[in-house]
């Protein structure tokens, strides 16, 4: 009875994962320990699995995405009302969303127990931009642009990455300098990975309502940079949306 019971999620076993820290920055590895608590009976636990998720917006509102998945351990037999622990080395992707504006990211943990309600736990993440990614930031600061808004976006066609179906989208506007009266909007995506950073800038510019309707008021293009400082990042960006208004 107590397996039976057990199955429907009754005296089931129970994970946690135990973070040092929830602050994290893309390209670190955290060290994390999985503890599961046997339940009262025993389980067989198929996998004990990691996923590192977000959620995008779609045209019919928002559905979970994730950015990288783990194996922790296979075929593990939980014993009742015992603790195991399994110390878990947790790669913070690159490509890992900023907890920016509307965006969260967060670990789930989960037990895969055939023929049972899986067990999980979800620890939420504080996401700090790179060193590069907070250059760029600091250099649109520089340029009299104040952030706006973050939210990662449903890309189907992976226009900005390379087959990721989703991508996060920094919104700034003009506060101050050349740009204000000029400029609505600047839009970025930014790429990043152990080599550098390509950082995707989207300008909106002031036009009439031909234009507006002509969707001829946008534009896109790319720069990239390898390093972090401030004001080589600034004349480059300065020279991008110059160009655009």
């Amino acid at each position: 009875m107590k397996k039976v019971l057990a199955s429907t999620g009754i005296g089931n076993a129970t994970v946690d994962t135990v973070l040092p820290a929830t602050t994290v920055t893309p390209g670190e590895t955290v060290e994390a320990s999985v503890q599961i608590t046997g339940g009262t009976a025993e389980q067989v636990v198929e996998e004990v699995r990691l996923a590192l998720e977000t959620r995008a917006k779609t045209a019919d509102g928002y559905t979970d995405v994730g950015i990288a998945r783990f194996t922790l351990a296979e075929s593990v037999t939980i014993e009742p009302e015992t603790d195991e622990r399994y110390p878990a080395d947790i790669d913070i992707p690159y490509q890992t969303l900023v907890t920016l504006g509307s965006t969260r990211v967060w670990i789930e943990t989960e037990l895969n127990i055939d023929l049972a309600v899986d067990p999980e736990d979800t620890d939420h993440l504080e996401v700090e931009p790179t060193p590069r990614l907070r250059a760029v930031f600091d250099a649109l600061e520089e340029l009299g642009f104040s952030f706006r808004a973050a939210d990662c976006e449903y890309d189907p066609y992976g226009r900005y990455t390379d087959g990721r179906q989703f991508v996060q989208e920094f919104e700034f506007r003009p506060q101050s300098g050349s740009f204000v009266g000029n400029a609505d909007e600047v839009e970025l995506v930014a790429r990043t990975d152990a080599k550098g950073l390509t950082v995707f800038v989207e300008v909106y510019k002031r036009s009439g309502m031909l234009s507006e309707l002509a969707e001829t008021d946008e534009w896109v293009t790319r720069t990239t940079t390898e390093n972090t400082d401030v004001t080589t990042i600034s004349e480059r960006l300065r020279s991008l949306i110059e160009e655009r208004v």
